[in-house]
């Protein structure tokens, strides 16, 4: 393993060759390994690049130095450092790792990168380790944006377009390359206004997006287009007009949906009221044919009623006490053969100036010979 190029393309040498070693070993290989490197240079570099941004930047706050040296240290870019300096060639991996292409792999580039930063500091110091951070950094901080605040290339592209209102770019992956777990994509970016298209490569879906937005930004004119009455027409995207239609579909469906419903519940209200008309209805009906037969009825009750009224509205002509009052005239005498013929009853006994029965006589049976 060629490690004084290493240390070459680092811009440092080391006093202790183990820290190097050790910093370059995947826990994969063998012990120790660099995770407890991978720890102190994090901080390392997030020291370094706040320095830097410091120095650099002297009007921006800390709002927007925060967010640049977090676009600074992400993996993305460490990957990036690490892929300028060759440094798969001087990882030492387990056989499991080789086979599977962990070389190329971005985090495990940008571990190592780390690791080499806190290896660095331990050998020679803060301040050694800072000006190799300044020197693997120095390309990209010339390409670094203020204005942008650390924004990656997809979200910069589409605050471009938005702002000039263009429809989004739409990404393809065109073509994959190397074992499944060692892809390498291909993805194209189309923006059809601008009459862009390009194509970005990377070792995961995102960082070909993130390349292929970064080539599309450099290609976009500064300039918005100029509008015309028929450009006025399309600036709303295709999208967001695909957006608005389905929307508008559904609500449509969902009140289609709703009246449909509302129709189901209120057919059996509406049969019940027919039914409670048509039982008015029959009511009626009866209540016509029952009306010549309830009008006798009632001329009969009258009818009947009219004497009785008379009688009580008629005062009458003479009272019992009147009658009793007047004299009896005398009744015609019977002839004397019908006195003689019927005897006059034996007056009752006066006993003690009271009425006393008669003796009752028993007249013998018939057929009897007394």
């Amino acid at each position: 393993m060629d490690l004084p190029g290493l240390e070459t393309r680092l811009g440092y040498k080391f006093s202790a060759i183990k820290l190097l070693q050790q910093a370059l070993t995947h826990r994969s290989h063998s012990a120790p390994h660099n995770e407890r490197l991978e720890f102190l240079g994090d901080s390392v570099l997030n020291c370094a690049i706040a320095h830097l941004l410091f120095e650099r930047y002297t009007k921006l706050d800390e709002g927007d130095l925060s967010r640049l040296r977090s676009n600074l240290v992400k993996q993305q870019t460490l990957y990036e450092v690490a892929q300028r300096i060759e440094l798969a060639q001087y990882l030492r991996l387990g056989e499991g790792e080789l086979k599977s292409g962990g070389f190329r792999r971005p985090s495990i580039l940008a571990d190592t990168m780390e690791a080499l930063f806190g290896a660095i500091f331990l050998d020679g110091g803060f301040e050694r380790a800072r000006l190799t951070i300044a020197k693997l950094y120095h390309p990209i901080m010339e390409t670094v944006d203020p204005q942008t605040l650390g924004k990656d290339a997809k979200t910069l592209l589409q605050e471009y377009l938005q702002g000039r209102k263009i429809a989004l770019p739409t990404y393809n992956v065109v073509a994959t390359h190397g074992a499944a777990h060692n892809q390498e994509f291909e993805v194209e970016c189309l923006i059809p206004k601008l009459e862009i298209r390009v194509t970005g490569a990377g070792a995961s879906r995102r960082a070909a997006e993130q390349a292929a937005a970064k080539k599309a930004l450099e290609l976009a004119p500064k300039e918005a287009p100029k509008k015309t009455k028929r450009a006025r027409k399309d600036t709303v995207p295709e999208a967001v007009k695909e957006a608005r239609e389905a929307q508008a579909k559904e609500v449509k469906e969902s009140k289609e949906a709703k009246d449909r419903e509302a129709a189901r519940e209120e057919e059996p209200r509406e049969e019940g009221r027919r039914v409670r008309l048509e039982l008015v209805k029959d009511q009626a009906r009866e209540a016509e044919r029952d009306a010549p037969r309830e009008s006798a009825k009632e001329g009969v009750k009258e009818a009947a009623k009219e004497p009785v009224k008379e009688a009580r509205e008629t005062p009458a002509k003479e009272s019992p006490k009147e009658a009793v009052r007047e004299p009896k005239e005398p009744k015609e005498t019977a002839p004397a053969a019908d006195a003689a013929a019927e005897p006059a009853a034996p007056a009752p006994a006066l006993a003690n100036g009271a009425a006393t029965p008669a003796p009752t006589v028993k007249l013998p049976a018939k057929g009897s010979s007394r």
